[in-house]
């Protein structure tokens, strides 16, 4: 398949519901940001964001300008939206980051806690940073965290919990890791691809930190708001086909410049 124009990935991720009109509801949205606001650190996502952020209000105008949510407050059920361009922006925010990982040959870690629907994105990304000349960081053996282990599939860091790969919006797995490395003497990540409190977490310890959010998951754009984190992606995390997210990652890699395989491009339509 050619790589998507900008055109056909916004009409890509409506369709998929990747974003405009996704399946998280509206009242789940404003439950997270309220629940933010009022303190619940389970949503800060590894941030620690004082009492910045305690009107519920003033988050949901974040994540309306940066998300796409619909900006009425009197707006309190039924559907929710994220807005495809402001994805597209972000992914090409996103392809710049990892373009100078690349030219730096930077050390990178990648890490999911949706590797449901978010893995093999970030596995491609590895994928095309090593074959850049980066070096995928390889995370400490035997970490533990939240009951769980912390170890890497597919280049990806992940918690597992009873063979089963964990969801997961804790930050204390990436504590883990980089506790750990920090321990051994190991040099600290230049760069952290990643999501949930895996992406929060790095941040909040002064790394560079890029990743994907969910239009019920605020921290993360509060997070790009204040710079603690350098480029947050909305998006849908967890669609029903987990190849839906393919056309977006070719996008973001073609972008970087980062494909191996550099496909055509898609042509507009003629007018």
């Amino acid at each position: 398949m050619p790589i998507p124009s900008r055109a056909a990935l916004v009409d890509h991720l409506v369709r998929s519901r990747i974003a405009g009109d996704v399946a998280t509801p509206r009242d789940n949205n404003l439950s997270h940001y309220r629940k933010l606001a009022n303190g619940d650190r389970h949503y800060w996502l590894g941030l620690e964001l004082g009492d910045r952020w305690t009107d519920e209000q003033d988050v949901l105008a974040v994540m309306a300008e940066r998300c796409g949510v619909n900006d009425d407050p009197a707006h309190r059920m039924g559907q929710d939206t994220i807005d495809p361009e402001l994805t597209v922006d972000a992914l090409e925010r996103m392809a710049a980051r990892l373009r100078k990982a690349a030219d730096g040959r930077e050390r990178v870690l990648f890490a999911t806690g949706h590797p449901g629907g978010l893995l093999d994105v970030h596995r491609q990304t590895a994928d095309a940073l090593r074959r850049a000349g980066c070096e995928i960081v390889r995370i400490p053996s035997g970490l533990m965290a939240d009951e769980g282990m912390v170890f890497q599939f597919a280049d990806v860091a992940v918690l597992e919990r009873g063979a089963t790969l964990w969801h997961t919006h804790s930050p204390a797995p990436m504590a883990a890791i980089l506790d750990a490395l920090a321990h051994l003497g190991r040099p600290l990540p230049d760069l952290v691809v990643a999501d949930h409190g895996w992406a929060g977490c790095a941040g909040q310890r002064g790394l560079d930190a890029i990743g994907y959010a969910d239009c019920n998951d605020p921290a993360l754009f509060l997070g790009e708001a204040e710079g603690t984190l350098q480029v947050t992606v909305p998006l849908d995390d967890h669609v029903t086909d987990p190849r839906f997210y393919d056309p977006m990652t070719d996008y973001l890699l073609h972008a970087a410049g980062l494909l191996e395989d550099e496909r055509e491009v898609a042509q507009e339509p003629a007018a």
